[in-house]
């Protein structure tokens, strides 16, 4: 489904991604572990065309995501091909990013109507069924302010289901919420997981989340991959000392 190939990210003189290959297979479920500056945030970025690789390719269903082939040749992406490629990929970000001057129906339906130009029934009909994939079909018309923390990230993942993408990326998505609205959210995702053929990439520091959930994690550490595995390979025969030092931290 996704092809990462020896992708390297630079911001100024700092390196933060420094040649990584990760392949996402159809229905497959990674999770991204490892501590903070390591580039998680940033691979998921780059497939939802928020940042942009300094050199190497990713492509979405064999097809190149930064880049377009015209006359034979690979050239810089157009707009509208990247834009053609962005509505393959959901992403639910840290922050739920909501308009609170819209309400949770509208919110929901705006990107189906503006992006993919479904009639306001449809739209309306398709984000309701999402909505009550989440639990919050009673809270169509309320409006962001009058929602809890959990409320309002699994308002943001049913607009990000809503567009019906093939790989939906989660980036640490419980991190700006209470301890106790957590759990919620989790098992949101933990129920849209299990529901469904499409990819995920879990950008996560929720550990047991990620050894419920995820068919493969992939832990990253200085910018490259240092390990990766069955959850059961892991968490519970870690090889390498960098990962046997980060697990540590949660035991």
């Amino acid at each position: 489904m996704v092809r990462y190939r020896s992708i390297q990210k630079s911001f100024g003189e700092l390196q933060v991604i420094k040649g990584i290959d990760l392949d996402i297979y159809p229905g497959e479920k990674i999770a991204l572990i490892g501590p903070s500056g390591s580039g998680k945030t940033t691979l998921g970025r780059m497939l939802m065309t928020l940042e942009e690789p300094s050199s190497g390719t990713i492509t979405i269903e064999d097809e190149p995501l930064w880049q377009m082939e015209k006359k034979g040749n690979l050239v810089r992406a157009s707009e509208k091909h990247l834009h053609r490629m962005r509505s393959k990929v959901g992403m639910v970000f840290q922050h739920f990013n909501l308009f609170p001057h819209m309400t949770v129906l509208r919110n929901v339906t705006l990107a189906p109507r503006s992006v993919l130009r479904l009639a306001k029934e449809e739209a309306e009909e398709r984000a309701v069924e999402m909505l009550r994939k989440v639990g919050l079909e009673n809270k169509l018309h309320e409006y962001p302010a009058k929602l809890s923390g959990g409320q309002k990230q699994r308002v943001a993942i049913a607009r990000a289901l809503v567009m019906q993408p093939k790989v939906m990326v989660f980036d640490e998505v419980t991190s700006a919420l209470d301890p106790e609205l957590v759990g919620e959210v989790l098992n949101v995702i933990k129920d849209i997981a299990e529901d469904g053929n499409m990819a995920m990439l879990l950008i996560t520091h929720e550990m047991e989340f990620a050894r419920e959930v995820a068919d493969r994690i992939v832990f990253g550490a200085e910018g490259r991959i240092v390990e990766q595995g069955t959850p059961v390979e892991l968490f519970e025969n870690p090889q390498s000392d960098r990962l046997k030092s980060f697990l540590q931290r949660f035991r």
